[in-house]
């Protein structure tokens, strides 16, 4: 069943593609789950959406850009006056919040010769062919942190926040853009929840089975009582029944020597 949604999401992005206007757009559940995440956000990658732009025997790069939807109103471009890349980093744009960062590059996806479906049902292969279909921004969390690291980072981003995306064609001769998307939509990733608002129960309960469980807690209640009293009535009885037993034998015992001193 994977395997028919993937194969009918992937037949369509050629379509989807045609029209050079679209925007950057989020993964389909059925190929990421959990998507958004807290801190990352997958995007199907730009199939078939330059090729009226590359030219035979050049080669091209696609860069990827995101920013804070807060950020537009600072600035969404992404090239300077001579249509030169901005090189800007997470770290210069405050994580997206001044304006766009460059979160990745890779190779154009290949529109003549994607990826074998057929591999996406091999438990093995899926993995490498989702790859090679969609991006997630976000997904590295140590190169951040390293000092000896000069490429392009692609760290976490912020739970509880809307971000937009931005695909770039660079020609690699002389680092030209050639063409580029709209920004995508705003995307919101996911909102951290507290400790105290977790719901611990094993299924969550509507306000009838709340009533039920509590008459039922109730019955079961008054039936524990009833069998305990029971219990106790029965236990109570014996005991008594006990002791009037054993003062009827010492009774008798005293009364046994007496007859024998009468009869002397």
């Amino acid at each position: 069943m994977r395997g028919n949604w993937v194969v009918l999401a992937f037949c369509s992005l050629g379509q989807l593609y045609a029209d050079q206007s679209l925007k950057p757009q989020i993964a389909a559940s059925q190929l990421a789950t959990n998507n958004p995440s807290l801190t990352t956000v997958a995007l199907e990658k730009p199939f078939c959406m330059f090729d009226s732009s590359l030219s035979p025997n050049k080669s091209y790069t696609i860069y990827l850009y995101a920013m804070m939807e807060s950020a537009i109103a600072i600035s969404s471009l992404v090239t300077d006056n001579r249509s030169k890349p901005l090189n800007s980093t997470f770290q210069q744009t405050n994580g997206g919040q001044l304006g766009p960062y460059r979160a990745a590059l890779f190779n154009v996806p290949n529109c003549a010769s994607p990826p074998n479906l057929a591999d996406v049902g091999d438990i093995n292969k899926v993995s490498d062919v989702l790859k090679q279909y969609l991006f997630r921004v976000g997904d590295d969390g140590t190169r951040l942190y390293d000092p000896n690291f000069l490429g392009v980072c692609n760290p976490p981003l912020a739970p509880d926040s809307m971000y937009r995306f931005k695909y770039m064609l660079v020609d690699n001769a002389d680092s030209i853009m050639k063409d580029q998307t709209l920004w995508s939509d705003p995307i919101k990733t996911r909102r951290v929840k507290l400790p105290t608002k977790i719901d611990t129960w094993p299924g969550r309960r509507s306000g009838s089975m709340i009533v039920i469980t509590s008459i039922l807690s109730a019955f079961v209640f008054l039936l524990l009582s009833g069998f305990l009293a029971c219990v106790s009535s029965a236990v109570k009885g014996l005991e008594d029944s006990s002791e009037a037993t054993r003062h009827m034998s010492q009774t008798i015992q005293q009364s046994e020597p007496r007859l024998q001193v009468s009869s002397e």
